[in-house]
């Protein structure tokens, strides 16, 4: 089977679409990077060293120090796919981090964004 090209991709070339998402919107840079170090345990200083460096999205879920337990609370359509019935665990991820992001942009709390109220 056939990798998926997202694998492959660096990390870096498809944050600054994130960024502009969530700042087309009100929203910040820093929001986004606080979403992606709660997903993955990151620090900014890690964060921002992946970035530089062109990790791609495989490398860069399998280094996370520490992926947040209560990703697996998000749930929706991103992309026109249900998160729930994707059983792919790497897409399952970048998945949720898109959700994540898709979220911030349409508006909703970070603290329900990073699912603070759910534990």
């Amino acid at each position: 089977m056939a990798q998926h090209r997202i694998y492959t991709m660096s990390v870096a070339s498809v944050y600054p679409h994130y960024v502009a998402k969530a700042e087309k919107k009100g929203r910040t840079k820093g929001e986004v990077d606080e979403i992606l170090r709660w997903v993955t345990g990151y620090t900014q200083a890690e964060l921002e060293a992946h970035l530089e460096a062109g990790t791609n999205f495989a490398q860069f879920f399998a280094a996370a120090p520490r992926l947040h337990p209560d990703r697996v609370l998000v749930k929706g359509v991103i992309c026109g796919v249900r998160i729930e019935e994707i059983d792919d665990p790497l897409m399952l991820e970048v998945r949720r981090l898109d959700k994540l992001v898709d979220e911030l942009a349409k508006g909703r709390p970070m603290a329900k964004i990073l699912r603070a109220l759910a534990t």
